[in-house]
């Protein structure tokens, strides 16, 4: 058994959980949910495998454990992108396409593409979409504001420019290039979906 380096035993189990949290979304990062297994997470944080299993019961609860952890930090980061942008509805749409990219190129994006090609994780890939569908609440605000009738159905559209956007960029594409022309069509579309004299 590792020695304890925390103040408690409490703090030590904290650091240990974290530590494999991380092992486990680091190996979503590089793509593949099928490696994390509980071998692989102990050997990069240097635990028995056994001990993996006084953390978590099953790879399962481990998976969901990683996703719970990374889904905040997803929606946090689209609130903030259009705190910053202000009240002009354009420019927060601009934002939000802009956040979501940026943590495509940064990693975020691969856990739950990982997660979501995992074959034996229904109900992660359930709990990923919920998160994904969460992300689009800032997005439905800003239409609104714009004048939108039916803003959720216009986000919907509009997440499938950062979807395709999303997918050039995993496929090699030029980062400033495509961010800069899914930032330009999706704030253009914006224009057939404004009531005049909204926003």
């Amino acid at each position: 058994m590792p020695r304890i380096q925390a103040a408690t035993v409490a703090d030590h189990r904290s650091q240990q959980r974290a530590a494999l949290l991380e092992a486990a979304r680091t190996v979503l990062e590089e793509g593949d949910a099928s490696r994390v297994t509980f071998a692989e997470v102990a050997r990069r944080t240097g635990l028995a495998r056994n001990s993996v299993y006084k953390y978590f019961p099953d790879r399962q609860h481990l998976l969901t454990a990683v996703v719970r952890e990374a889904a905040p930090r997803w929606t946090g980061r689209i609130h903030e992108a259009l705190a910053a942008a202000g009240d002009d509805p354009g420019a927060r749409v601009a934002a939000y396409v802009t956040a979501q990219l940026e943590m495509v190129r940064d990693g975020e994006h691969r856990i739950a593409r990982a997660v979501a090609d995992d074959q034996d994780a229904a109900a992660l890939r359930a709990g990923a979409d919920a998160a994904h569908r969460e992300l689009l609440g800032p997005l439905v605000d800003a239409l609104r504001d714009l004048g939108d009738d039916d803003p959720l159905l216009t986000a919907r559209f509009l997440q499938g420019f950062v979807n395709a956007a999303t997918n050039a960029l995993e496929s090699g594409g030029d980062y400033d290039a495509v961010t800069g022309r899914a930032v330009r069509l999706a704030v253009a579309a914006l224009q057939g979906v404004a009531r005049p004299g909204a926003g």
